[in-house]
């Protein structure tokens, strides 16, 4: 048998790796292909991996922008405008196929992790990087509505080292036991697990442990009271001011109430107010045509407003720069009124035109050469 001469199986191999290259498919992603023609000559973009934080926002906006596209479709073909589409299409022939949340999905990607804070079921809500949060000197929290449910608060409290809370709500005088009372054994937002939390969340109140390269979340509460970097008033928060009567609490509106906390910025703003989140968060809008808020937690109780009214508020929040990245339909409402439409849910919003600590790097976290305690060594 001969013996191939060494060269010759070289050749050979280098002939094979270059046919099976040029066989395999193009996979460089085309820009041009999601969008048409104009008529003018292509111009070939490609889209390159960059993982910076303001690459990953422009992303996400892009990915954003292409959804209100699809959505101006889905009014023409269920409209054909605004004003003619029914929220919730009644059970008979044609069927249309949506409900009014198929026309606000949230589309924009959160360029951080996304966390449930707070207890599963009732109470919890979905945050976007709660990592900037951990150690921002001056992160301020507003939350108004539902204090007796504070198991979000409480575990935002206990992961953060300096956050304090703003809380807003007539129908009682403080925050849950959560917040209030966090190590007795039924109210503790570490009951929530079922195993020690100690497992995820380290007992030390310091400064966060390095560990193999991962940073380890830490518990800052240690004894002392979540209580104390809240701020809590029996007062009610709507589109206008009006003050207290013997049947009505005091109301204040969110701009009013920044101006008296001496606040020009709301790191996370976290509303459940029955309905009236339409009318205060439209007058919050008409004050700041970009809202100082870096997030927006809400739930939209939308019960018998027309589907042009929710439109027109929900594009007057995009414009000033929110952009949903998280929602929850209320089923605990929806299985305990069975006989109504799902009228309920929660959604999460980013705000992406007012350069917050969730879209815009610290000259220390977006230096390589630099971490979160000083420079590297």
């Amino acid at each position: 048998m001969a013996i191939r001469h060494p060269r010759y199986t070289l050749l050979l191999s280098v002939v094979l790796v270059l046919s099976l290259f040029l066989l395999l498919p193009d996979t460089t992603y085309n820009y041009n292909s999601f969008y048409p023609s104009s008529g003018a000559p292509s111009v070939v973009r490609t889209v390159t991996s960059d993982v910076s934080l303001p690459a990953r926002v422009a992303r996400g906006e892009r990915i954003y922008q292409k959804m209100l596209a699809k959505r101006r479709g889905l009014i023409r073909k269920f409209g054909p405008s605004t004003t003619d589409v029914i929220s919730f299409p009644e059970d008979r022939e044609p069927w249309p196929a949506y409900t009014i949340w198929d026309f606000f999905p949230p589309a924009f990607n959160c360029p951080h992790e996304l966390e449930r804070i707070g207890a599963l079921g009732d109470g919890g809500k979905w945050l976007c990087g709660l990592s900037r949060l951990e150690s921002k000197p001056d992160c301020i929290v507003y939350s108004i509505g539902a204090a007796g449910q504070a198991s979000f608060e409480s575990e935002l409290l206990a992961r953060t080292r300096n956050c304090q809370v703003w809380g807003y709500d007539f129908t009682t005088t403080r925050f849950g036991p959560e917040v209030t009372n966090p190590h007795k054994a039924d109210s503790d937002w570490r009951a929530y697990f079922a195993e020690p939390v100690e497992t995820f969340y380290s007992d030390d109140g310091g400064e966060e442990v390095e560990i193999e390269g991962e940073r380890k979340e830490y518990w800052s509460d240690k004894g002392h009271l979540l209580e104390r970097r809240t701020h809590f008033k029996s007062w009610g928060v709507a589109g206008k001011d009006a003050p207290e009567t013997s049947d009505t609490p005091q109301v204040y509106t969110i701009e009013s109430l920044m101006r008296m906390n001496g606040h020009s910025h709301i790191d996370v703003l976290k509303i459940d107010m029955e309905s009236l989140e339409f009318d205060a968060l439209a007058a919050f809008i008409e004050a700041f045509p970009v809202l100082p808020i870096g997030q927006l937690i809400v739930e939209l109780h939308i019960w018998n407003r027309p589907f042009d009214k929710i439109y027109q508020w929900w594009e007057a929040l995009e414009n000033a720069g929110m952009r949903a990245f998280m929602t929850e339909p209320n089923l605990i409402y929806q299985n305990y009124n069975r006989h109504a439409s799902p009228e309920l849910a929660e959604y999460s919003f980013i705000n992406i035109k007012n350069g917050n600590v969730f879209v815009v790097d610290s000259p220390t976290e977006s230096s390589p050469n630099m971490i979160r305690h000083g420079p590297r060594e």
